[in-house]
C-alpha cells in the first residue's frame, strides 16, 4: 500500500524536515505540505523537504488558485522541479470561507477559475509560449523565461484538492489526480468516486486514470483516550470554522450547529477546548483514524477499500515516528508496487 505523510503547522519546520527524512527511510511515497490557513506557506517547506531527501515525492496540499498569478505559480513549481526533478506535485484548491473574504479574495465561479488556472499553468510548465484570455486568467505571449538552463518541459503533475462534488467532477475531467479531503468518513468516498468517474468519462478516461490520495487525520497513541482527544480538538476546530468540511463530514448537523455557536474564525485555544467537549468519541472515530496502532490501521484500510489510492496521514501528537512506524512500508512491499 502506498502511504504518504501530511504536515501542516503542528511541528516546527526543522522538525518536519526530520520527519520527512524518516518517512522516506520507512518507505513512504510522498509528503504533502498544507497551505490551508494563514499560518504556513507551502512552497518554502516543500523546498526544504526536497533538499534533505532523494526519493519521496514533495507535494503542495493545497495552494489556493487566488493568491498567485499563474505565471508565478508555474515559475515557482518549475523552480521546485529543478531542485527535485520528477518528485514535485502541484496541488491546487479553491480555498474556503470566511478566510477568503477576510483577505479580500472574491471566490466567484471557483470551477471556472480552477479550469483556467489548470489549463494555463499546464501549458506554461510544458514550456510553451502562452496566450490565454479567460475570465480569470490573462496571458499575452508569456513563457517560463529560462535563459541559462534546461528548457525541457517540466514533469509536474497537477492535482486538485476537492471536497464538493462539482469540483470533484472537474478534477476527474482535467487533473492528473485529486487530493480527497480529511474529516470525512469512508462513506463519503463512494459519492466522490462516482463524481470523479463522471468527470473522467468526459475526457475519455476512467477512474483508474486518476490518482486519488486522501488526507486522513491520524492520531496514534498507546494511550487511547489521549489519541482520541487530540483528534477531537482538531475535528472541533474544523467543524466549527470550515463550512465545506462541515457539509462533507457526515456529522449530525445539530452537533455542527452547536459547535458553531462557540467557534468562528479565528478561534482561540480556550474557545476550541470549550467546544470540543460537545464532540463524542463515536464522532471522532467516524471521521478520523484515532486510537491504538491497530485501530488506526483498520480505519485507514477502510478509506483504501472505499477508493483512496494513497492515504495521506496527518500525524497528531509528539510521537510522529510511532505513526510513521505504524504504517511503514517494507522494502519487499515497495518493490512490488
Amino acid at each position: 500500500m502506498r502511504v504518504a505523510l501530511y504536515l501542516q503547522d503542528l511541528h516546527p519546520l526543522r522538525e518536519g524536515m526530520e520527519h520527512v527524512r524518516y518517512a522516506e527511510d520507512r518507505g513512504f511515497d510522498a509528503v504533502w505540505q498544507a497551505e490551508s490557513r494563514l499560518v504556513r506557506e507551502a512552497t518554502v517547506p516543500m523546498a526544504a523537504y526536497a533538499a534533505v531527501t532523494s526519493r519521496i515525492k514533495v507535494c503542495s496540499g493545497i495552494v489556493p488558485i487566488w493568491t498567485r498569478n499563474v505565471g508565478l505559480l508555474a515559475a515557482t513549481f518549475s523552480t521546485l522541479d529543478e531542485l527535485a526533478p520528477g518528485r514535485v506535485v502541484m496541488g491546487l484548491g479553491a480555498w474556503w470561507e470566511p478566510l477568503a473574504t477576510k483577505v479580500g479574495v472574491d471566490r466567484r465561479k471557483p470551477l471556472r477559475a480552477m479550469r483556467e488556472t489548470v489549463e494555463a499553468t499546464r501549458r506554461l510548465l510544458a514550456m510553451e509560449r502562452v496566450t490565454y484570455h479567460g475570465e480569470f486568467v490573462h496571458l499575452d505571449d508569456v513563457e517560463i523565461d529560462v535563459v541559462h538552463g534546461d528548457r525541457s518541459p517540466r514533469r509536474v503533475p497537477i492535482y486538485i484538492g476537492a471536497t464538493g462534488m462539482q469540483m470533484m467532477e472537474l478534477a476527474g475531467e482535467i487533473a492528473d489526480g485529486v487530493l480527497l479531503n480529511y474529516m470525512v468518513g469512508p462513506a463519503y468516498d463512494a459519492q466522490a468516486m462516482a463524481a470523479l468517474a463522471a468527470g473522467a468519462a468526459k475526457a475519455g478516461r476512467s477512474l483508474d486514470d486518476i490518482d486519488r490520495p486522501q488526507l486522513v487525520v491520524c492520531s496514534v497513541d498507546r494511550d487511547r483516550e489521549l489519541a482520541l482527544d487530540r483528534s477531537r480538538e482538531l475535528l472541533t476546530q474544523y467543524l466549527g470554522q470550515q463550512p465545506h468540511i462541515m457539509k462533507a463530514s457526515g456529522v449530525d448537523p445539530a452537533l455542527i450547529d452547536e459547535i458553531g455557536q462557540v467557534l468562528t474564525w479565528p478561534a482561540g485555544r480556550e474557545e476550541i477546548r470549550r467546544a470540543m467537549k460537545l464532540v463524542p468519541d463515536e464522532v471522532v472515530q467516524q471521521i478520523t483514524a484515532s486510537g491504538s496502532p491497530e485501530e488506526c490501521r483498520a480505519k485507514v484500510a477502510e478509506y483504501v477499500e472505499a477508493g483512496a489510492t494513497c492515504p495521506v496521514l496527518y500525524p497528531l501528537g509528539d510521537d510522529v515516528r510511532l505513526m510513521i512506524d505504524t504504517f511503514a512500508v517494507s522494502e519487499e512491499e515497495r518493490n512490488t508496487t
